[in-house]
């Protein structure tokens, strides 16, 4: 059995792929495959339309709020926010809490000042800002609420900040209860918990858009995809469809109440069996622990590449922690099975049985 704890593209859903695979030789039964209707046609439409219903749905949204489907992943949006919100004479308001963060505040730079008003970068991005002050004239404030390569997540969100409030949520999208009619801009890329590498949603306060004063392309204007109902250009048509069945599948769950209290769990074993056991050490505060991205280290490099191989032999895949910080890394997003947590921190203890 593989145990798949890989960051992002990661586990999606069983029913999800065999739904999308019967799909890939003949949709719904009409002799073609999804990967060759047309986006304007009565076939896909109607896709679209469920995708942005169950959306709305799931997040319990007002009619002010917007759902879009759009190219580019997250990163985009760290350009195309800016540019819809923000004007070169103005400021916005960041918080530093990792890389990506870090890169939304560069890119926000090139549209006008941005003002870091909470950082942990002292703290190796370990923790999560506490008392930030945000400025009553910044053009909003944006957070990253969960960190996929530090580990940290936001559970205390900022929602009474007073100004627009914009949030990357790529890694932690509908895997908690939140109220998101409290953001004015959430965007996520679908590859971790909501579907297949391909496309953005964006969920966006139209009330908030039209404000600045530069003269915005066509295809990055957010208004224009509001408009043809994220139908501007062609849309990513099978992984729209990926996120659909995604979604359905978090309905029939129970929705995210549901999904919450199974993340709860996992995020519960995991981390009571990571501090019982010394041979393993996180460097993320307690209070800021990521329930979807979990970092540890061991001290000792011969064991680090001793229970890599040891994972790898028990059929546990993306445990290696990222790049650029080393160490592990268990992604539990929602379609993990708790099952897969529990051969994990079964195997961690027998690993520190033999190693205390």
């Amino acid at each position: 059995m593989i145990h798949n704890f890989n960051a992002g593209p990661s586990i999606l859903p069983k029913e999800v792929f065999e739904e999308a695979s019967k799909s890939i030789l003949n949709f719904n039964n009409t002799g073609l495959s999804i990967l060759e209707i047309g986006h304007r046609t009565p076939l896909f439409e109607p896709v679209m339309q469920e995708a942005r219903a169950l959306v709305k749905e799931l997040m319990s949204l007002d009619d002010e709020h917007e759902v879009l489907f759009l190219h580019g992943g997250a990163t985009t949006q760290f350009m195309q926010v800016p540019m819809n919100l923000l004007n070169e004479n103005e400021a916005a308001a960041y918080t530093d809490t990792g890389a990506w963060a870090g890169k939304a505040i560069k890119e926000a730079k090139l549209f006008g000042h941005v003002e870091v008003i909470g950082s942990s970068k002292e703290d190796k991005y370990t923790t999560i800002p506490k008392n930030i002050n945000v400025p009553p004239t910044a053009a909003y404030l944006h957070i990253t609420t969960n960190e996929t390569i530090a580990g940290t997540q936001w559970h205390n969100l900022p929602y009474d900040c007073g100004v627009p409030l914009v949030a990357d949520m790529s890694s932690d999208i509908l895997s908690r209860q939140l109220d998101f009619n409290k953001f004015d801009l959430i965007y996520a890329g679908a590859q971790k918990n909501m579907g297949a590498a391909g496309v953005n949603l964006v969920v966006v306060n139209k009330n908030i858009l039209g404000k600045v004063n530069r003269s915005i392309p066509t295809i990055l204007d957010y208004r224009n995809h509001i408009k043809e109902g994220s139908m501007l250009n062609t849309p990513p048509v099978f992984a729209i469809y990926v996120v659909m069945l995604t979604l359905r599948w978090l309905k029939n769950k129970g929705g995210v109440v549901a999904i919450e209290k199974e993340n709860d769990a996992k995020a519960k074993l995991f981390y009571e069996t990571l501090d019982a056991l010394p041979v393993f050490k996180t460097p993320v505060a307690v209070e800021d622990r990521s329930k979807m991205n979990a970092v540890f280290i061991i001290d000792n490099p011969e064991l680090e590449k001793e229970f890599l191989e040891i994972c790898k032999a028990n059929g546990m895949v993306g445990i290696k922690g990222h790049r650029s910080v080393g160490g592990f890394r268990v992604s539990m997003y929602n379609a993990l099975p708790i099952d897969s947590v529990i051969a994990l921190t079964d195997l961690m203890k027998h690993f520190a049985q033999q190693h205390g």
